[in-house]
């Protein structure tokens, strides 16, 4: 006789958290209702409140990570845990867990490597004029660089394939790391989904911890550093086209001159315009040697990622103690 045994998927639901006391012991709680057998996972990112405290007493499993940032916190937590489904959220209640079995069901029946819930109207209204035109601006950003894989690239409610986790490299510190996690399915071509959910409010008496000028600041460096390692032809060839046109435009004048009159009275701008020229020149090799490394290092983790052990079957067959009477 064979035995048919239902696989259960492991679960591990992560929360960062910074001074999220308001909040923390109801999200754990609903949590723990939406997925009963998931474990709950609060790090607790130097709360100077009792965050800590009122997540273990809600039952979730607490962890401290001295270093500061968001992404610290989410590297540190990927590094920890071991899970066949990872479901990452935050602290501050505006994320539903009720919303948390449909994301998952999506990364099994679609077989994804990353769903994410997408804020309904964020880019309309996030709390603060300023975050939202950074949302609208920062989304579109996204779409011209790195291709049309997502609609909110800062949305921190995402469910991740063990696949996923084990190959994501999260070398950011902060914010930006929702960024880095987009850019790394769009260079690898991964398998994921999108689901529109509604996005809540904070709770009277708790403050958003974004800024909208520094943080802002620091994605944008995040686009430029990630479009230069993962696109280094158009990045260093973007430079090489500004240099040359900069050399264009100061030398053709003296050129002419030199072709009408023999002379070139401008030395000095006729030396500036060919050292621009070379440097233009240097940009487009630059960015020719490091598009091929590029490629060589996608390759490398497209290898990794593949050489992690993939989701198992729902069922399993089992041989019974006795497969026939005798």
């Amino acid at each position: 006789m064979v035995h048919e045994v239902r696989y259960e998927p492991t679960i591990a639901v992560l929360l960062p958290c910074y001074n999220e006391e308001l909040t923390i012991a109801d999200v754990v709680r609903r949590f723990r209702e939406a997925l009963p057998i998931a474990t709950i996972y609060v790090y607790d990112n130097n709360s100077k409140d009792l965050t800590a405290l009122k997540a273990r007493a809600a039952g979730a499993v607490v962890v401290r990570e001295t270093r500061q940032g968001k992404g610290n916190v989410v590297r540190r937590m990927f590094a920890d845990i071991d899970a066949d489904i990872y479901l990452m959220a935050d602290g501050d209640g505006t994320y539903a867990p009720e919303d948390a079995p449909l994301l998952i069901n999506t990364l099994l029946t679609e077989r994804c490597d990353m769903v994410v819930g997408t804020r309904r109207g964020v880019t309309n209204d996030a709390g603060r004029q300023g975050h939202a035109f950074g949302n609208r601006l920062f989304n579109s950003l996204y779409k011209r660089l790195f291709g049309r894989d997502f609609t909110d690239i800062f949305s921190g409610y995402r469910v991740f394939s063990r696949r996923f986790v084990k190959s994501f490299p999260a070398v950011s510190g902060g914010f930006e790391i929702e960024t880095e996690m987009s850019v790394h399915a769009s260079q690898l071509k991964l398998p994921v989904s999108e689901i529109a959910l509604d996005y809540g409010r904070r709770v009277e008496g708790s403050s958003s911890k974004l800024s909208t000028f520094q943080d802002g600041a620091r994605i944008l460096w995040m686009f430029t550093m990630l479009m230069k390692e993962t696109q280094p032809l158009r990045f260093f060839g973007a430079i090489s086209m500004l240099l040359l046109a900069a050399s264009a435009v100061l030398g053709v004048p003296v050129f002419i001159e030199f072709a009408e009159t023999g002379l070139v009275p401008r030395i000095p701008t006729w030396v500036l315009s060919v050292g621009l020229l070379l440097l233009s020149m240097l940009m487009l090799a630059t960015g020719l040697v490091l598009d091929s490394v590029s490629r060589g290092r996608a390759e490398q983790k497209r290898i990794f990622y593949l050489s992690m052990p993939g989701r198992q079957n729902s069922t399993a067959a089992t041989p019974g103690a006795s497969n026939r009477a005798a």
